[in-house]
């Protein structure tokens, strides 16, 4: 089924976020503090940097967890949803870090101060650490807030697209980019980054055990069983 990209990206606007947490309002305050309230290619590069930790974690977490319980096999199919899950939402989040780089390139925008190698690494590292701990004390809580970082992120990119109307009208011609999508415009791309991540929302609601909080839409994925 072909998914009406423009109707996605008004239906994330019209939405309300979720009520987040106070630990996710200080981290996106941290973000507006360091980028700007305003966003911009950059900002967006600096979210796709950090988004894909998470499943980085939870994937070393799961083959601990395989590793001491190889014989039950609750635990292993378990274990083996999370990772399916964690290994395909890392390598989505990295193309949308693709894609922005690209679009960057293209545009002829440098990299802000915030994104040479001492300020990322320090954001990085803190929350390399940050979701190793969640994981480690309460991996539904982990999957929460990751819930929470992904609403974030969905209407981040609705309200960018919709803040730039002139990506409508420019044409994709990157090959790199046709590697993530067959896209006509710019808008669109982006469109479609914003829509990965309310489906790497909706997986986290399931994981955390909230599954009465997933956002349908026509053509979504699979929602997984947990």
């Amino acid at each position: 089924m072909t998914i009406d990209l423009k109707k996605e990206q008004q239906a994330s606007n019209e939405r309300p976020r979720c009520k987040y947490s106070l630990a996710a309002k200080f981290f996106f305050f941290s973000m507006d503090m360091i980028t700007g309230e305003k966003t911009t290619f950059a900002k967006a590069k600096l979210i796709e940097m950090l988004a894909s930790i998470p499943y980085r974690t939870w994937e070393i977490r799961q083959y601990a967890r395989l590793t001491r319980g190889y014989k039950n096999t609750e635990l292993i199919n378990q274990a083996g949803s999370i990772l399916e899950w964690g290994r395909e939402a890392q390598d989505n989040e990295y193309w949308h870090l693709l894609v922005i780089n690209e679009k960057m390139k293209e545009d002829n925008i440098k990299d802000p101060w915030y994104l040479f190698p001492l300020i990322p690494f320090f954001m990085i590292g803190t929350y390399v650490v940050m979701t190793r701990i969640m994981a480690l004390v309460s991996i539904k809580s982990a999957f929460m807030f990751n819930a929470e970082f992904e609403d974030h992120a969905e209407h981040v990119y609705a309200k960018f697209v919709a803040d730039n109307p002139d990506m409508a009208d420019e044409p994709v011609k990157s090959e790199k980019v046709k590697g993530y999508g067959d896209f006509s415009n710019w808008a669109d791309v982006f469109r479609r980054v914003g829509l990965d991540e309310r489906d790497h929302m909706n997986n986290s609601f399931v994981f955390c055990g909230k599954p009465e909080c997933v956002v349908k839409y026509d053509g979504m994925p699979k929602i997984p069983t947990v």
